[in-house]
């Protein structure tokens, strides 16, 4: 607040002066000072004009107060806000003494205790006109009012209306922010988590190890090795994840020598959309592995270099601050998103040796023949899957996953003899590139259970290295031929007019040449004059008109005859399968007798018209040397489950066929094939065993022409005669230099037994041969 004018006396004499302070200006002509400067005031107030004073002191007039004046040093060189330049303070000097009053002297004015007041009307010297303070006694002047700038027709706008906008927009604004969160967190909040996890996490299937196949002493003929499926993430490949518009080409540049795949193909795999993992190669070696890896670690590497960190921090900046759109293609990793994956390989350590019955896998790991597809489903085992998160191409250890093992496959123990199998392979295979054959089998049996011991077929093939194999070599002729029998399908007419009791083996039979029946005049393979043989002979010198005559005592008539011949076909199992379940086994062909219409009605007796497999061949005499019982056969001994318990397989089903006699009978008439001079089968005896054997020569069914054309050459055999062990048969098709079983076969069937008997360590024969007489005299 402002301090309170002082009163003053009226005249000279009732003048009042503090002592020490310069008059007041105006004392000299008899006027009192006006307002004292306010307290604590930062410059002097400005001048003002002289009041004329009452004669008797009035308290001063309260006045509003004025705004703070600015500080002097800050106006110093500006006017005084609100005077004109006329009315302002002259500028410059020290400061100005201070008045009695408080105001301060003039520049050169005496103190109050000095100078004398002057005489009324007399302008003292140095007068304040110049500094533009009116005379003495001038009516005072009013101070111009403050000058207001002028309106420039602008309004601003109401702040209330303006915050209620405001209010409105950022409301409408967190609604929205609002809503969204609520749908994100409650209504799709499940969808949502489910399509991250399902972008972030991998789905990994585990190949479940495959089971082995070895053989009869648990030799590996077929076993899994460490392999490695090349992958890849084609989400890692495009443009906005790389940075390069042609990633998939890169890489596929890059892992096309690698790999042996062409890079076109690996280019549209990396493309492959809507997907996380693409197999790439399958069952990859380590060192293809290693090279890969190799390979990304040196990219990996350059691309995390200065310079190449150095252009990555200025992607996405303005082109002012030095930005860039992309890095220069040696700053990425092309090989990013390429992975492996721990799988296993299928191995054959054998290469070759009985491929054709073990079969092999394709490129998925999965059977596509032989055993291997036969238990495909044992050998497998059960997938696992993992499931991890990734970032980069790298798993994310503390983001979680989960792990479903896989369950490793079945192990199958053949009853294949591994070092018989090389054997047999051996033999067909020298014997058919020396005839000039299209090919040939030989199968080993165990009389006495059915097991195979070997089924060896040629041409074979190397399930290591299937892309030297043609169609036609990766399948089990053995089993898939069907082909007809010839003359040792006679040993099933001989058993059945044996055990029938029509005849015996010393029965004497009169062979002519050539038999007429119906139409056909039927011969045998050599030209001769009337034979004068026993049903032994019959059978020793494989005559096909004495076996017609033999047929034909079965019945009263010719269709009865036929209905108890085709009883016993089938009690052998022509026509019908082998209990192998064998992937393409061909039952062979066996038409109803009433169907045996015209010619082959007498053919079928010594083998035309009908047709079998190999096995199913082998297994007619397996049953004769097993005292007539006939044993399914098998080519598989056990399995062994993943937790290592070894369960054997069930024994093959057993069914008589002839009685034990006649099965004597049989035997020895088949050793006189082989013993006898006029026998047939000279060729496969063994020195120190009785053999007994049949051979068989028949014309051969081209399904290429649709009928006869080249031959079926065979042999089928067993060892020792007088306690059966082992039957061995050998098959050659369509042979050029020869076509004689007895002569081409018989030397496979002789190598093939010797060296399975020695194997098995069977004892020789303790007697000699019966040597039954194969003619009589009229």
């Amino acid at each position: 607040m402002s301090t309170p004018r002082q009163p003053s006396g009226g005249g000279a004499g009732g003048r009042r002066t503090i002592k020490g302070a310069a008059p007041r200006p105006g004392a000299a002509r008899g006027q009192s000072g006006g307002k004292p400067p306010a307290a604590g005031r930062a410059r002097s107030p400005e001048p003002q004009p002289a009041k004329p004073q009452p004669s008797k002191p009035q308290p001063s007039k309260p006045r509003p107060p004025r705004a703070q004046p600015p500080d002097p040093s800050a106006a110093k060189g500006r006017g005084t806000r609100g005077q004109s330049p006329k009315d302002q303070p002259a500028r410059g000097g020290r400061p100005r003494p201070q008045s009695a009053e408080g105001r301060p002297a003039r520049a050169g004015q005496p103190s109050a205790a000095t100078v004398r007041p002057a005489a009324r009307g007399v302008r003292p010297p140095q007068q304040r006109r110049a500094e533009g303070r009116p005379p003495a006694g001038a009516p005072p002047r009013r101070r111009p009012p403050q000058r207001r700038p002028a309106s420039r027709g602008i309004r601003l706008a109401d702040p209330r209306r303006r915050l209620r906008v405001i209010t409105v927009v950022l409301s409408v604004v967190f609604s929205v922010f609002a809503g969204r969160l609520v749908q994100l967190q409650l209504l799709d909040s499940d969808a949502l988590a489910s399509d991250a996890n399902t972008n972030r996490y991998l789905n990994i299937p585990i190949t479940a190890e495959r089971g082995s196949i070895t053989s009869s002493d648990g030799v590996a003929l077929a076993t899994t090795v460490d392999a490695y499926d090349i992958t890849a993430d084609p989400a890692m490949f495009t443009p906005g994840a790389t940075g390069l518009p042609d990633a998939p080409e890169q890489a596929a540049a890059l892992l096309a020598p690698i790999l042996g795949v062409p890079k076109e193909k690996l280019a549209t795999d990396l493309r492959t959309p809507k997907t996380r993992y693409k197999r790439l190669a399958a069952q990859q070696t380590p060192d293809v592995k290693n090279q890969i890896t190799d390979l990304k670690s040196s990219l990996e590497k350059q691309a995390g270099s200065r310079a190449c960190q150095a252009q990555k921090r200025l992607l996405n900046k303005s082109v002012d601050e030095g930005g860039r759109t992309r890095v220069d293609n040696e700053c990425v990793n092309p090989l990013a998103g390429v992975f492996n994956r721990d799988t296993q390989k299928r191995v054959y350590p054998s290469d070759g040796l009985a491929a054709n019955l073990v079969g092999f896998v394709n490129a998925e790991g999965e059977g596509a023949g032989g055993l291997e597809q036969q238990y495909q489903k044992q050998l497998a085992g059960k997938e696992g899957h993992s499931s991890y998160a990734q970032a980069g191409g790298r798993l994310v250890p503390t983001a979680g996953g989960s792990l479903e093992p896989a369950v490793p496959g079945t192990d199958l123990r053949l009853t294949v003899n591994r070092d018989i199998q090389w054997a047999a392979q051996r033999a067909i295979t020298d014997q058919v590139a020396n005839a000039g054959a299209e090919k040939g089998y030989v199968i080993v049996q165990d009389v006495r259970n059915g097991q195979v011991l070997a089924m060896a077929t040629s041409p074979g093939f190397n399930p290591n290295d299937l892309s030297t194999a043609k169609n036609s070599q990766l399948g089990n002729a053995a089993l898939q031929d069907a082909y007809e029998p010839g003359s040792t399908a006679k040993l099933m007419t001989m058993a059945a007019v044996l055990d029938t009791g029509k005849a015996t083996w010393d029965t004497k039979v009169t062979v002519p040449y050539p038999l007429v029946r119906g139409d056909v005049a039927f011969k045998d393979d050599v030209e001769h004059d009337t034979w004068y043989l026993t049903l032994a002979g019959v059978l020793a010198k494989s005559s096909n008109i004495g076996t017609i005559e033999a047929a034909q005592t079965l019945g009263a008539t010719q269709p009865e005859a036929n209905r108890v011949l085709h009883d016993y076909l089938r009690k052998f199992g022509i026509g019908q399968q082998t209990g192998l379940a064998f992937p393409g086994e061909t039952a062979g062909l066996l038409d109803k007798p009433e169907d045996w219409k015209a010619s082959k009605q007498y053919t079928i007796p010594f083998g035309q018209g009908l047709s079998v497999n190999a096995l199913q061949a082998t297994s007619v005499f397996s049953t004769i040397a097993n005292g007539g019982v006939r044993v399914a056969p098998s080519v598989v001994q056990g399995t062994t489950a993943p937790d290592g318990k070894y369960s054997p397989a069930p024994e093959g089903a057993q069914s008589r066929v002839v009685s034990e006699q006649t099965a004597k009978t049989l035997t020895e008439m088949l050793e006189s094939v082989v013993s006898d001079e006029q026998g047939t089968g000279g060729k496969a005896a063994i020195p120190g065993y009785r053999v007994a054997g049949k051979t068989g020569t028949a014309n051969r069914v081209d399904p290429k022409v649709g009928g006869y054309r080249g031959y079926t050459a065979s042999f089928i055999g067993f060892a020792p005669a007088d306690q059966p062990r082992v039957t061995v048969s050998c098959v050659i098709q369509d042979p050029v230099n020869g076509h004689f079983g007895g002569q081409l076969c018989g030397p496979v069937f002789k190598q093939v037994m010797e060296f399975t008997l020695k194997t098995l360590q069977v004892p020789p024969s303790g007697s000699e041969a019966p040597n039954l007489p194969v003619e009589w005299k009229p």
